[in-house]
């Protein structure tokens, strides 16, 4: 009997061994890539290869590990579903099934007939050629969440794209089930897409009439443990449903997400789930990185690369051209085609299917996974390079007369907080004037579709030039303290009937800045932005529209460069 147990602990030990060993090596992964500026996928991702170069690949393989790395996608795509409710499905339909189809037309179909002309067998070419023009979810929406992008114009755009991509891979899913089982390829596509649209009823269902009910209930107990095990039944059990009917866990996670994404109790879900999504998804790009194959780069590394180049090229044009087709403007084409340049992690399953990578030379399907990881892997620099290519394109000639000159508001610093406030003006038809004296947020402000102006205020002999007396609120939202204490005594002797609110980012200072006379937001807290925004529109006497502003607004990027 002792000896049982003895064995029973063993197993247990053997089984979660691998996996706290990532986890130990991911955090110093993570560390690392912060001390060397790099953003921590590209160390999830090194630190795969390092573990597959050491020849370890196979230790780190069993099911325990793949479950984590599935779980933090379908996290994510959680994350994602809980910023999309039905009103944002409706508002972004164009974005969606427009835009979408179109990348996907464009960028699937062109690598399709690029494979179809190298004399690949048709099947591969349509299947594994299509999946080429998918991008990767997990890291685009990890980087939009990481930039605060996931508001303005190029990641709401992004996002909708990568919820059609989803959708179209799951049709790929399955039209490789169908090559595998000898079924008819049409007919297993058309229950599938049956299957898609009864459970986005259901989820639809679900939103209107379980969720305010069932988080009521929960809101009884009001215990963090119930919350937290609430969140994650949702976003797994949503994941598991789909996977059972036969289609994608991450599309069900989304339409999980989706279900709550109404509730009053949104954030409160959102808070509980984003440290497990964090963590699963280490180990996703961790086992993407032991997924290459380090003796196929040692041999073939000069073809590998080539692959790699090619496809983030090739994926990039063809991105920019669908974008200009639906009348983006350069910059923002150019910023959209380098964020979405990179292979797909769909791609890697399909071609980790038997019936796909028999098609071909198994030396090709290498090729082709070691190229995809790598793109993975190079996404956060690629997009880096487009970002600020479309910040100087659209930086051009000053205007005559400055955007906003007569606008009521004045935001310096489009910080999260300051775009923020840009954001809400914006849709409610309110002017203002932003100016960011940081030449970095000035560039990236830009590339996301800003009018901003690159000035300096703290230098009170701009303040004419800036027109500061005709404005009715200032909101700093620059976190430089500093400049905004000195200023204060100048301010209330030159501007005494201008209402001055100041984003800070943490609690220390607020009591000295309400002596000073302003209005101070701790933005460190969560849905202090919301306050924020209330009170730029309170001192403004305005009534704020009650629909979410940050993506019902007009495109920013789609008006001409």
């Amino acid at each position: 009997m002792a000896g049982e147990a003895a064995h029973g602990a063993h197993s247990v030990v053997a089984t979660i061994q691998p996996a706290i060993t990532l986890l130990g090596l991911g955090i110093g992964a993570a560390l690392a890539s912060r001390a060397l500026r790099l953003n921590p996928i590209v160390g999830y991702i090194g630190l795969g290869l390092g573990l597959a170069s050491l020849g370890m690949a196979d230790d780190f393989s069993g099911p325990l590990v793949a479950a984590m790395a599935e779980a933090g996608v379908m996290f994510l795509l959680f994350n994602l579903g809980l910023h999309f409710s039905l009103g944002r499905i409706r508002a972004e339909a164009g974005n969606i099934f427009g835009f979408g189809a179109l990348q996907m037309l464009i960028a699937g179909g062109a690598s399709a007939a690029l494979f179809a002309a190298l004399g690949l067998p048709a099947a591969f070419a349509i299947i594994v050629g299509f999946s080429m023009g998918l991008s990767s979810t997990a890291v685009v929406i990890g980087l939009i969440r990481e930039r605060d992008q996931e508001d303005c114009p190029v990641g709401r755009a992004a996002q909708a794209i990568l919820i059609f991509q989803d959708i179209a891979a799951i049709l790929l899913l399955v039209a490789a089930g169908a090559l595998a089982g000898g079924g008819a390829m049409a007919s297993a596509l058309g229950l599938a897409g049956v299957k898609a649209l009864a459970a986005f009823g259901i989820a639809v269902l679900f939103a209107r009439y379980l969720t305010e009910p069932l988080f009521r209930l929960i809101a009884r107990v009001g215990t963090t443990e119930v919350y937290t095990a609430t969140a994650l039944f949702i976003a797994l059990a949503a994941g598991w449903a789909t996977g059972m009917a036969g289609l994608s866990l991450t599309l069900g996670a989304f339409l999980g997400g989706m279900a709550v994404a109404d509730s009053r109790y949104r954030i409160l879900v959102q808070t509980e789930i984003d440290a497990f999504r964090g963590l699963f998804l280490s180990f996703f790009f961790i086992s993407v990185g032991l997924s290459i194959n380090p003796a196929l780069l040692a041999q073939d590394w000069l073809w590998v690369l080539l692959g790699a180049a090619g496809l983030i090229a090739i994926k990039c044009t063809l991105n920019v051209v669908a974008a200009l087709i639906n009348r983006w403007s350069v910059p923002g084409s150019i910023q959209l085609g380098f964020l979405l340049g990179q292979g797909s992690e769909f791609t890697l399953v399909l071609l980790a299917l038997p019936a796909v990578a028999g098609l071909v030379e198994p030396r090709l399907v290498s090729m082709l996974v070691t190229a995809i990881a790598i793109s993975l892997a190079l996404t956060p620099a690629i997009s880096n390079i487009g970002r600020k290519l479309a910040g100087r394109l659209r930086s051009g000639p000053p205007d005559s007369k400055l955007s906003g000159d007569d606008a009521p508001v004045l935001i310096i610093g489009l910080t999260p907080a300051g775009r923020a406030v840009a954001d809400a003006l914006a849709f409610n038809d309110i002017g203002y004037l932003a100016l960011e004296p940081d030449h970095d947020r000035f560039q990236t402000a830009l590339a996301d579709g800003y009018h901003v102006h690159r000035a300096n205020p703290a230098d009170p002999r701009s303040w004419d030039a800036i027109g500061m007396g005709r404005r009715e609120v200032v909101v700093v939202a620059t976190g430089n303290l500093a400049v905004s204490r000195d200023l204060t005594p100048l301010v209330k002797q030159r501007l005494p009937d201008i209402e001055r609110v100041i984003a800070l980012p943490g609690p220390e200072a607020v009591d000295e800045f309400n002596t000073l006379g302003m209005v101070p937001v701790d933005t460190s807290i969560e849905g202090e932005h919301e306050r924020l925004v209330d009170l730029v529109f309170t001192a403004l006497d305005r009534e704020r529209k009650l629909s979410a502003p940050s993506w019902a607004g007009e495109e920013r990027l789609n008006a001409a460069a």
